[in-house]
């Protein structure tokens, strides 16, 4: 399941770091999909990058891509700018909430998204999909990662617990289906590419502009 755990926030050369500890269990294995769904070249979006442990990662592993970092948080974008300091493929992190109808930027050759759509309302799935209709080209990918529900398969126990936890925390997160998030994404165009079963009850999620 996704890692509820907190922030853990570290002073580093006097900038504020968040650190993720799932980023560390799941950022190769995400990786590696990557490396054969995303595009040869070009720049690849992020919504949400939290603490940016996982776009720094990746530009260091595919470097031949140019990555857009962006959060609605102050914070984060803080603890992104850190962690990717230095990183000449990496763009600054932008101010963009997916919810929002318009976003600070007007292409992008892949969009990424990494636990937010069971961390956020549906709201933010449905702009998710609708920005990225928006930027990419035909045949480009929005990729994304967490924990889903399947219709006819089992959730694990973990995936349930973690579903309770986050109602409990806000009514308006949780679990959302594979069928309904391919609804919202096809409503806008984006066809389904494939699901990729991930380590821990987690799934990989591709769709492309038609």
């Amino acid at each position: 399941m996704a890692d509820p755990t907190p922030w853990i926030v570290a002073e580093d050369s006097g900038a504020v770091r968040k650190h993720a500890p799932a980023t560390e269990r799941n950022r190769a294995a995400i990786a590696a999909v990557l490396a054969d769904v995303l595009p040869v070249q070009g720049l690849v979006l992020e919504i949400a990058s939290g603490s940016g442990e996982h776009i720094g990662y990746f530009a260091h592993m595919l470097c031949g891509h140019e990555w857009q970092p962006s959060d609605p948080d102050a914070t984060a974008r803080a603890s992104i700018a850190s962690w990717t300091a230095g990183m000449t493929n990496v763009r600054p992190p932008i101010d963009i909430d997916a919810a929002a109808p318009g976003w600070a930027i007007d292409r992008a050759e892949a969009v990424l998204c990494i636990n937010m759509i069971h961390i956020s309302p549906w709201a933010a799935t449905l702009g998710l999909m609708a920005g990225a209709a928006r930027l990419l080209p035909p045949g480009g990918p929005i990729i994304t990662y967490g924990p889903y529900r399947r219709h006819g398969v089992e959730t694990a126990p973990s995936n349930e617990a973690f579903d309770q936890s986050l109602r409990a925390r806000d009514p308006a997160w949780g679990l959302r289906s594979v069928e309904s998030v391919t609804e919202a994404a096809e409503a806008h165009g984006l066809i389904f590419d494939r699901l990729i079963d991930m380590p821990a009850n987690n799934l990989m999620l591709v769709y492309r502009k038609a």
